[in-house]
């Protein structure tokens, strides 16, 4: 009989049971810092942008590593846990245990949904997968800069795996 690597049997973490996804890498983290930088170094001015935010999305609730949204006024006396509003767009960022079906899956979620445009972002292999519709993609690697069609943000992606 074939057994598994410890790794892959190894117990799902606290962090993976609460919210359902693998467990984020030190490469996730520093492209996800770097993205939120620099997205909202551009276009700060035109968008909000929030990581790590519930959105009840279809009877369930969605955590894009960063959302895109309409710039709207912040209320810190107000605060929200699940926001119905749709990004524009969402981003997720594959981690190292992470299937990328289950990132184009929820990718083909938030588009159902109405968002307007899912990025995919591959650390190792340094790209952005940019989809306008499942099945409907564009894929960029660094040194290109990503164009979104459906926002216009225009972004470098060498400053990302930086």
């Amino acid at each position: 009989m074939e057994t598994l690597a410890p790794e892959l049997t190894a117990e799902r973490s606290a962090y993976e049971l609460e919210r359902g996804k693998p467990m984020p890498s030190q490469n996730h983290s520093i492209v996800q810092l770097n993205l939120g930088f620099e997205l909202k170094t551009r276009y700060r001015d035109q968008f909000r942008f929030m990581s790590e935010i519930n959105i009840a999305i279809g009877g369930r609730v969605l955590v894009p590593d960063v959302g895109i949204f309409e710039k709207t006024p912040v209320d810190m006396a107000h605060d929200v846990q699940v926001l119905t509003q749709l990004p524009l767009t969402t981003i997720e960022i594959l981690s190292p245990r992470q299937a990328l079906d289950d990132l184009i899956d929820k990718a083909d979620a938030y588009l159902a949904a109405g968002v307007k445009s899912c990025w995919v972002v591959m650390p190792k292999l340094q790209g952005v997968a940019v989809f306008s519709a499942p099945g409907t993609y564009v894929f960029f690697r660094s040194p290109e800069t990503l164009l979104d069609p459906a926002t216009g943000v225009e972004l470098p992606l060498e400053p990302l795996f930086e």
